[in-house]
């Protein structure tokens, strides 16, 4: 069966690979990918390029796919794996502690996350219109705020003088 994607590298691509393989100061990741690249470029068999290299043909499929639609520098360093943008602004941070800090509806005794999530809803002027629970749970986390407490809020420490 032939291949679907074929590595085609430039003289400056192999040259830059070599360079990577000679000076062995790059990770293991890297050096792999460039020595895959390298025997999928002389024609090998994903079979015979996956036990030079150490991976599975799967992966040499992949590589060499992502090195036909991706380009060279993405196949060689890897796509980045950057985190999902964060649900909450910090505005948004400090209206949902504004919000807990403030007065309980008069129908609860305290605020629970479901409520705060029903209650963010129809705030508006917020960047996020829905957020879950768990978002909630994670920001009150990080400020220390407790929805079960029937006070939020600072602390007030009691100062006491001995005489």
């Amino acid at each position: 069966m032939a291949k679907k994607y074929k590595v085609t590298l430039t003289e400056g691509e192999q040259a830059h690979l070599h360079e990577i393989m000679d000076k062995g100061k790059q990770g293991a990741q890297k050096r792999k990918r460039a020595q895959a690249l390298l025997l999928a470029n002389e024609g090998y068999t994903d079979e015979v390029i996956a036990e030079r290299v150490g991976m599975h043909y799967r992966g040499i499929e992949g590589l060499r796919q992502r090195f036909v639609e991706d380009g060279f520098e993405t196949t060689l360093e890897g796509k980045p794996r950057g985190h999902r943008p964060r649900a909450l602004t910090g505005e948004d941070e400090a209206r949902l502690i504004t919000l807990i800090c403030g007065p309980v509806p008069e129908w609860c005794a305290r605020w629970t996350l479901r409520l705060l999530e029903d209650t963010w809803v129809s705030l508006e002027n917020t960047d996020a219109k829905t957020v879950s629970r768990e978002t909630i749970r994670r920001t009150l986390k990080k400020t220390r705020l407790n929805p079960g407490k029937t006070r939020n809020g600072v602390y007030l420490r009691s100062i006491t003088r001995s005489l």
